[in-house]
């Protein structure tokens, strides 16, 4: 199918083809027939694009910080990596899609196959979108007028934030498209509307559906034309749908309100906000977000728990129904607004001029022939009577920035890279000359050819997809970590017991050259000592899929655990009880600031702080080992300090967290044969003890590893 992105590095805006996307539980496939191209926030996108570096730093000083921060700890040409990889993840465009349904997901009731529907979808042929982000067309409503949906919502929102009463003056700052829709609401409600916008047609057309509307580049002045209209008393209430650096717009909407007014922000503006123009009236102002409640919140986008009517009223998803009910009924007519009807196939007309672009509201028209396919071959490289040949599933942001430049390295056979929605696979199967893109994962397992399936999907699909890559024959790497629960983990184990398949887990650092020496110069003395290794690991919001212990099973389970499997390393043995204490007076399972205290059978003690209140310039790794007398220091993968070694006391690198070389082994060992990279029963062990220190934290008290 093809799709609209925008290349970020490059600024070009391109028609791509991709894998239609994999249908998933409590969401709905549709095929498209039209999307609405919003001028206004997609020009933001594409300049944004366009801009070189220092232009893109300039409008984003707060990541400017983080890369300086990550420069500090990891070094510049691992940051800069980081930045390049970001920068080479293309965004796709469009969020006001209208379409047919074709596949219904698991759990979807409200939707069946054909029914006509509205959604926040990209332009694409074919979109998936989560229940609660879709709703159906009244028959009397055309596709191209339900392509104003979610545009309507993004004004409707603001009015309910703004809360308008009949016979109430309201001012809306911006006539573009958000702007005019959102007058044409508040006047269906009963309000007196001003509206503003330099724009001479824009400025008509708001004429021609009632709404007072001034273009002050005419020589009007908005707060004495608002005064003299209000006969002195000022506006109710400004609602800002206008796309400005400039803070006259807020100064000018204080002034226009009467005491107690009321601001609210839908577009983007400066917001140097003077005190004194606020002050005396007691205005109040707030800034609405996008179509309504449920926005961002993945509870109710993703996992599709609606909010209760009683309680919240108006969701972003009744928000659409609201605005298809406007339009069914006449009350909002958004014909008038569509300047132009252009071909999916001719994008370039809407977005090859959208700098100087007239147009108010342009519609994308889709005339999809092709039958969908979930695989998009990118290259016809030969993988015959080859070994270590690698399907990948999972294209995130780690597969991007560290496994396929690894890999890359190795000059590996890759033959297949997949993603549920199709466009990051496609993105890197053409960076990294992958053959084929694919949202089917179980066409890698079919594969005859591939015979190493590396997972690094999120956290909650890592066991079943190693059971079904086992059940496949297959080698399997998993990034960590291999399970989410011991029902989980037993499953595997079982599996492994009747079929002996090489499985691998992601526990990059004890093949990090740092780690390879500490452990050399340790030697092969069985003394138990002590660890102490200490993770800065950073904050991460609560709301984040890693918190989830469903989902990502927590950071203990879902990142810590590559610490235990380091300590089992050096350490040489197998923990046979944890116990786990956190911060906090009740800290919950999903802590990410605890310290773990492991026991070892050969009398090793290990303590892994796992702490994410610490600073982002400090170090984010350190690892310290005392034994016989002797002490080794490793600090960040960086550097490494020795005392009371003879002949050694320091060594310093570039970063290397172990991935190339975890890679190496694992492909040399897949065509070689040989050993497994890490002992299965090792790896079972340290995911053991990761559950072990969940336990731990909620007896209260150690917990064995059995």
């Amino acid at each position: 199918m093809k799709q609209i992105i925008q290349d970020l590095k490059k600024g070009d805006t391109i028609l791509e083809e991709v894998p239609v996307p994999a249908i998933k539980s409590g969401a709905v496939l549709i095929k498209t027939t039209k999307t609405l191209v919003s001028l206004g926030t997609e020009k933001m996108l594409v300049e944004f694009g366009k801009a070189n570096f220092i232009q893109k730093a300039k409008q984003q000083p707060d990541k400017v910080k983080m890369v300086l921060d990550k420069v500090k700890t990891d070094g510049l040409k691992p940051t800069l990596d980081a930045v390049f990889n970001k920068l080479g993840q293309p965004l796709p465009l469009g969020y006001c899609n209208v379409g047919e349904v074709v596949a219904v997901g698991k759990g979807v009731k409200e939707f069946n196959i054909g029914d006509r529907v509205a959604s926040n979808g990209n332009h694409a042929e074919y979109v998936l979108v989560p229940k609660n982000l879709v709703a159906k067309i009244p028959e009397n409503v055309t596709d191209e007028e339900a392509a104003f949906t979610i545009i309507g919502s993004i004004g409707l929102q603001g009015i309910r934030l703004l809360k308008p009463t009949f016979g109430e003056t309201i001012v809306v700052v911006g006539l573009g498209l958000i702007g005019l829709v959102t007058a044409e609401l508040l006047k269906a409600n009963g309000c007196n509307v001003i509206g503003f916008d330099f724009d001479s047609e824009k400025i008509k057309i708001a004429k021609e559906k009632g709404i007072i509307a001034i273009n002050p580049a005419e020589g009007t002045d908005q707060v004495k034309f608002v005064e003299t209209f209000t006969n002195g008393v000022g506006a109710d209430g400004v609602i800002i749908t206008a796309s400005s650096k400039s803070n006259d717009i807020i100064s000018q909407s204080a002034q226009m309100c009467r005491k107690l007014g009321r601001i609210i922000l839908v577009g983007v503006i400066g917001l140097d906000i003077s005190r004194a123009d606020f002050y005396n009236k007691e205005i109040s102002f707030q800034v609405s977000c996008s179509y309504g409640p449920g926005r961002y919140d993945d509870e109710y986008e993703n996992k599709g728990n609606d909010y209760p009517i009683g309680y919240v009223r108006w969701t972003e998803k009744r928000n659409f129904n609201a605005v298809l009910n406007a339009i069914s009924n006449g009350s909002l007519n958004v014909k008038p607004l569509i300047t132009e009807r252009i071909p999916l196939e001719d994008y370039q007309k809407i977005y090859g001029d959208m700098g100087v672009s007239k147009s108010i509201a342009s519609i994308l028209e889709y005339n999809t022939t092709e039958k969908p396919v979930s695989t998009v071959k990118i290259s016809n490289k030969s993988f015959k009577g080859n070994k270590g040949v690698i399907g990948i599933v999972g294209a995130g942001n780690f597969t991007s920035a560290t496994i396929l430049p690894s890999l890359k390295k190795l000059n590996a056979n890759i033959k297949y890279i997949a993603s549920s929605g199709g466009l990051s696979s496609t993105t890197m199967a053409k960076q990294y000359q992958i053959a084929n893109s694919t949202t089917d994962y179980k066409e890698i397992l079919n594969d005859t050819e591939t015979d190493l399936v590396l997972i690094t999907t999120k956290h909650n699909m890592h066991a079943s997809m190693v059971l079904e890559t086992m059940q496949a024959n297959k080698s399997v790497f998993v990034e960590k970590p291999l399970a989410l629960t011991a029902e989980e983990l037993k499953k595997i184990v079982e599996e492994y017991n009747k079929r002996n398949v090489n499985i691998s887990v992601g526990f990059n650092r004890r093949f990090a050259p740092l780690a390879k020496k500490m452990k050399k110069v340790l030697g092969n003395d069985k003394a138990p000592m002590n660890i102490i290794a200490t993770m800065n690991a950073g904050f991460i919001p609560a709301d984040v899929w890693v918190h989830d212990m469903e989902v990502g099973g927590g950071r203990i389970i879902g990142e810590a655990c590559h610490y235990i499997d380091l300590c089992t390393y050096f350490a040489g043995s197998k923990v046979i009880s944890v116990c786990m204490n956190a911060m906090g007076a009740n800290p919950q399972e999903n802590t990410d600031n605890a310290s773990i205290l492991l026991k070892y059978e050969n009398g090793t003690n290990a303590v892994i702080n796992y702490f994410a209140n610490g600073s982002k310039a400090y170090s984010k790794e350190r690892v310290e080992i005392f034994s016989q007398e002797r002490t080794l220091i490793m600090d960040n993968w960086r550097k490494l300090k020795a005392y009371g070694f003879k002949g050694f006391s320091k060594s310093s690198s570039k970063q290397d967290k172990g991935h190339y070389n975890q890679f190496n082994q694992l492909i040399e060992q897949q065509q070689k044969g040989g050993e497994p990279i890490i002992p299965f029963e090792e790896i079972v062990n340290t995911t053991k003890a990761s559950f072990a220190a969940i336990e731990s934290l909620k007896q209260g008290k150690w917990v064995e590893v059995k």
